[in-house]
C-alpha cells in the first residue's frame, strides 16, 4: 500500500520516512512539508539519512491529490485543521500522532471522522498500549485505596506538557475510578500544601537532554507501591507502530479509532 507523510522534516517524519523504507507492506509515496521550508525539493532518503530514494519533499500547497492510500500526520496541533480538511476533502484515511490538541482542534477532529477513517492516538507503541491495559487493571485493584501519581520524561525539544501519552494514561485511570480527570488531576506543586487528596492524580514532567521518552504510573499505599514503568530508546518504535495502523486503516469505514482498536486490546 501506498502512504503518504504530512510535516516529512519533522523528527518524526524522518523516522517514519526510514519506517516505509524497511516495511514490507507499506512504500513512501509522498512527503509534504510547510510551503517555505529549507527541504522543499530535497529527497527523502537523505532527509533521513538512509541514502536517496525516489520520492522528493513537496511543498503542502502543491499537493492537489496525493498518490497514496492512507496519509500519516505527526506535525504540530497549528496545522492539523487544515490536514484534516485536505483529508477529508480528498477522502483519505489517515493515522494522527499529534498531541496537545485544544478544544477546538479535537472537535475538528471528531467531525472529519465522520467522514473518513481516522486513528488517533497519543502513542503508538505496543508497550504502551498494553500498558494503558495494565495501569485500568492496577487502578481497578488498588486505586480506591493507594495515592496515583504520573510520571514523564522526554526530550527538551517536546512541546506540550504533561506529554499526551501522560494524559492518555491519566484518563485510562480516571475513567477505570470513574472519576472526571479534568478536575482530579494535579499539575504541580510548590510551598506548603494541605495533606494529599486521595482522590487527587499527579503529574510530573521531565524535559531534558535527547528522552526518547519514558512513563510511570505509580499507585502508592501505606506498606507498598506498585510501579507500571515503559521506556522507549527509539522513536522507530512508534513509527512502526504508526504504519501498522495505517495498514490496518486502509480497508475500514469512516469511524475514529485507536490502537487499542488497532492492537485489539482487551480494557
Amino acid at each position: 500500500m501506498k502512504v503518504g507523510l504530512f510535516g516529512a522534516n519533522g523528527r518524526m517524519g524522518r523516522v517514519l520516512i526510514e519506517a516505509l523504507d524497511i516495511s514490507e507492506n507499506a512504500e513512501l509515496s509522498v512527503a509534504t512539508v510547510r510551503d517555505d521550508s529549507p527541504w522543499v525539493g530535497m529527497n527523502v532518503g537523505e532527509l533521513a539519512g538512509i541514502g536517496k530514494k525516489p520520492v522528493n519533499c513537496s511543498p503542502m500547497s502543491a499537493l492537489e491529490a496525493a498518490d497514496a492510500d492512507v496519509m500519516i500526520d505527526f506535525t504540530l496541533p497549528s496545522i492539523i485543521e487544515n490536514n484534516l480538511a485536505w483529508c477529508v476533502a480528498h477522502k483519505m484515511p489517515v493515522v494522527i500522532g499529534t498531541t496537545g490538541l485544544n478544544d477546538a482542534q479535537t472537535a475538528a477532529l471528531n467531525n472529519a471522522a465522520k467522514h473518513i477513517p481516522i486513528v488517533f492516538a497519543a502513542n503508538y507503541s505496543v508497550g504502551v498500549n498494553l500498558m494503558l491495559s495494565l495501569v485500568r487493571q492496577a487502578a481497578s485493584v488498588l486505586g480506591h485505596t493507594a495515592d496515583i501519581e504520573i510520571t514523564e520524561a522526554h526530550h527538551r525539544f517536546k512541546q506540550d506538557a504533561p506529554s499526551g501519552t501522560a494524559m492518555a494514561i491519566g484518563e485510562a485511570i480516571a475513567d477505570e475510578l470513574g472519576r472526571d480527570l479534568k478536575s482530579c488531576a494535579v499539575y504541580g506543586r510548590e510551598g506548603k500544601e494541605p495533606e494529599r487528596d486521595q482522590g487527587t492524580i499527579g503529574f510530573a514532567t521531565v524535559r531534558a537532554g535527547d528522552i526518547v521518552g519514558e512513563h510511570t504510573a505509580l499507585f502508592a499505599d501505606i506498606g507498598e507501591r506498585l510501579e507500571i514503568t515503559h521506556k522507549a530508546s527509539s522513536r522507530l518504535t512508534f513509527a512502526k507502530g504508526a504504519v501498522h495502523a495505517a495498514e490496518w486503516l486502509y480497508t475500514k469505514e469512516p469511524g475514529l479509532y485507536s490502537m487499542v482498536d488497532v492492537l485489539n486490546l482487551k480494557l
